[in-house]
């Protein structure tokens, strides 16, 4: 602790007392050298404690910085005398940066979107907590002093995350109210705001589902200067909060964990299953629908966690966009292409994302390059969950001038490719008893995309979609479900060149939409067909075209 610094968490208290302790011991002839130096090791402890957590954490960004030292620098007793401020603000009030990165890493590993944040001060943990989120987040805070905003607002202009923040000026009370008479829901909700009214803020919360399913709900200064849990404690706050944290322990709607971090943080979760609640009197059927399938909620039914995947032609395009989206989904993936070093590329960003992958030079129209990349993906993780049949080609030319060659390379590629991965993935998948297997067919196995001429291209992705009904029907019985996504026009580089400018526009006029599709956009069919939550479709061709099949 700083000298001259006036104690005000757990530990400074601790590190102030124990240099008391050691002020007196050093003065006394009585004090034996071993009491001596045993007081001497406590104090090192309590007092390298807090700097230690300081240096250890990531380091704040440059707002933030800019934010603390605005804040410590500011005169807040001649605020609050000139009247522009109700309430005498110390600055021991900010959040700060250990507090701070720890909020961001919560809004991290929740996967927030949406915050809710009851009491501002100058805005440093609102803007920690507001670099945590995506870009399309957002987090309202509620604060009752006007000057505070004007405060903060030229620091969050400053920075890239500042435009997700809206502050909200006013009782926090009403605040809540107009959210909850909207319908508002947050993933995350941090509260730090006056003492007395936490346990208000709470219950409002929690009645009316401001809080979402298994949302996360913060509360600050917990340990109140030690003295929620000092036996002789009379300081109103400190009653306050140890009547709030014992609320919450006992309250069946949530689980509680309070984390002796500065003040303390209380990290609470709100627990939707019907165990939370066994003495109401509200009727519910307990089932698969209300507790989730095995327990799990339907967005964790979709996550792929231990799952191994495969994905052909996964070095651009579509496949790269595939094996970034079943990767993040949890699986394990191997990137196949005919191409090292496009693969090289797809394999360097996942593994820079934290995802589990490996590379596979493969060509899927040769059978032994076929079984060769299934021999080491099994040699390698031993199973094989998902396999993603990606790989294709395609060569426009009119029906009278299709050559033989264009077409057995086409099919060789398209169909009779797709059929020996799906095959040699079967055979191990029917042994596992369990399997998802991926197709990528084409808008074009439904309508013949005009005025491009592409005969051999059509008539292999209609074979791929009748080859994954076959397969679907056959294998479902045994664990394997087979379906296929069949895109419409994709927005590639190539189709941004000079040669198909005219083309473009001709395909735009025929999309309900209005635009051509995006990689991304069928990044989410591919992870719902690869996870536990689509186990009853089977043999389905899952059209993702703007609806150009239509018209």
């Amino acid at each position: 602790m700083q000298a001259g610094k006036v104690p005000d968490t757990p530990m400074e208290f601790l590190v102030d007392f124990l240099n008391k302790a050691k002020e007196i011991a050093d003065v006394s002839t009585n004090i034996t050298e071993e009491l001596r130096c045993n007081l001497q090791k406590a104090l090192d402890i309590a007092a390298g404690l807090d700097d230690y957590l300081e240096k250890m954490s990531s380091q704040e960004s440059q707002p933030l910085a800019e934010l603390y030292k605005k804040t410590v620098d500011h005169d807040w007793d001649k605020v609050y005398k000139e009247g522009k401020t109700r309430f005498r603000l110390p600055k021991e009030c900010i959040t700060g940066h250990v507090e701070g990165q720890v909020l961001k890493m919560l809004v991290h590993t929740s996967k927030s979107r949406r915050i809710l944040e009851i009491g501002m001060f100058t805005g440093y943990g609102a803007l920690s907590m507001a670099e945590g989120l995506p870009e399309d987040g957002s987090l309202v805070a509620c604060e009752l002093e006007p000057y505070l905003k004007e405060f903060a607002q030229p620091i969050f202009d400053k920075s890239p995350h500042g435009k997700k923040i809206t502050v909200k000026i006013g009782s926090a009370m009403d605040t809540l109210k107009e959210l909850a008479s909207k319908g508002e829901q947050f993933d995350l909700i941090f509260i730090d705001a006056d003492k007395n009214n936490y346990i208000h803020y709470y219950n409002y919360i929690l009645d009316n589902n401001l809080l979402c399913v298994s949302g996360i709900l913060c509360v600050d200064n917990s340990l109140f200067k030690a003295k929620v849990y000092l036996k002789d404690t009379t300081d109103e706050n400190g009653i306050a909060l140890r009547d709030f944290n014992e609320f919450v322990r006992r309250d069946p709607r949530v689980e509680q964990v309070i984390v002796p971090l500065r003040d303390g943080i209380s990290i609470i979760r709100r627990v939707p299953m019907l165990s939370a609640c066994p003495g109401s009197q509200i009727r519910v059927t307990d089932d698969e629908v209300f507790r989730g399938v095995k327990g799990r909620l339907i967005l964790e039914r979709m996550r792929l966690d231990g799952k191994v995947a495969y994905v052909t032609g996964a070095g651009q395009g579509i496949g790269r966009a595939f094996a970034h989206a079943l990767g993040e989904a949890g699986a394990k993936v191997a990137v196949v292409d005919m191409d090292q070093g496009k693969a090289a590329s797809v394999v360097e960003e996942l593994t820079l994302k934290g995802i589990n992958c490996i590379l596979i030079v493969a060509d899927i129209s040769k059978s032994a390059d076929v079984q060769r990349m299934i021999d080491n993906i099994v040699s390698k993780w031993g199973e094989i969950h998902i396999a993603c049949n990606n790989a294709g080609i395609n060569n426009n030319s009119a029906s009278e001038d299709t050559s033989l060659e264009e077409w057995d390379q086409t099919f060789n590629v398209n169909l009779r490719g797709t059929f020996m991965c799906c095959q040699a993935a079967g055979r191990v998948m029917l042994k596992q008893g369990y399997g998802k297997i991926i197709n990528t067919a084409s808008m074009a196995s439904l309508i013949v995309p005009h005025p491009q001429k592409q005969l051999s291209y059509n008539t292999s992705k209609a074979g791929v979609v009748k080859l994954t009904q076959t397969l679907g029907t056959e294998w479902v019985d045994r664990g394997v479900r087979v379906n296929c996504i069949s895109p419409g026009i994709v927005d590639t580089p190539l189709i941004h060149s000079e040669s198909l400018g005219p083309l473009v526009q001709r395909w735009l006029s025929d999309i309900p939409a209005g635009r051509l599709a995006q990689v991304t956009d069928l990044q989410a069919a591919v992870v719902y067909l690869a996870c536990d939550a689509s186990d009853y479709m089977t043999g389905h061709n899952l059209v993702i075209e703007g609806g150009q099949s239509l018209w």
